[in-house]
């Protein structure tokens, strides 16, 4: 794999996001069917870059921006957040980028944050991203019946969680993965 890096999300990204979130590729795997507008996608944008409990990244390959990462719903008292990402650029899926952010996310949410949990959710009809934080050392914590309309039909969703303390015993496992090269 080459090189994988993650960048702040910036105001220049915003249209290449924009594409992003509005193709079937990524939307099919978000809560929201809407087209999103340049409007809408500058008041998502004021709204994310003033939110002091987030974090939202470009994930860039061989320095190429083809996803966005993020961390968001920092809760200090519960120590805990969720996190999410998408690759837009679909030619580059199946590589092993999503590990590579995915190990990312949980050391900058354990070392850099401090926080104790880690959480996410996906639908229940996305089994391949479903294991892949199950091989991280994620648990299904929630089944939430029908949780998202998605065009016109209603969708179950997982809710899934990683502990501080289960990622310290697991992170020997992957030491030196994920280093972008």
């Amino acid at each position: 794999m080459g090189k994988v890096s993650l960048t702040k999300l910036e105001e220049i990204h915003l249209e290449m996001v924009r594409s992003w979130r509005n193709s079937s590729e990524v939307s099919d795997y978000m809560y929201t069917d809407r087209q999103i507008s340049k409007k809408h996608q500058k008041e998502w944008f004021e709204k994310v870059e003033s939110d002091q409990n987030s974090f939202y990244w470009i994930i860039k390959y061989e320095n190429r921006p083809i996803g966005l990462a993020s961390i968001t719903n920092i809760d200090d008292t519960l120590k805990s957040c969720y996190w999410a990402f998408y690759l837009g650029d679909t030619s580059i899926r199946g590589g092993g980028i999503g590990s590579f952010v995915e190990l990312f996310v949980i050391n900058y949410v354990f070392n850099i944050l401090k926080l104790n949990k880690l959480r996410c959710e996906v639908f229940t009809s996305n089994d391949k991203v479903i294991r892949m934080h199950e091989k991280f050392g994620f648990r299904r914590e929630a089944f939430y019946r029908e949780h998202c309309l998605k065009n016109g039909e209603y969708q179950d969703v997982v809710g899934m969680a990683i502990l501080k303390k289960d990622w310290m015993r697991l992170s020997k496992y992957y030491e030196g993965y994920g280093n972008g090269n």
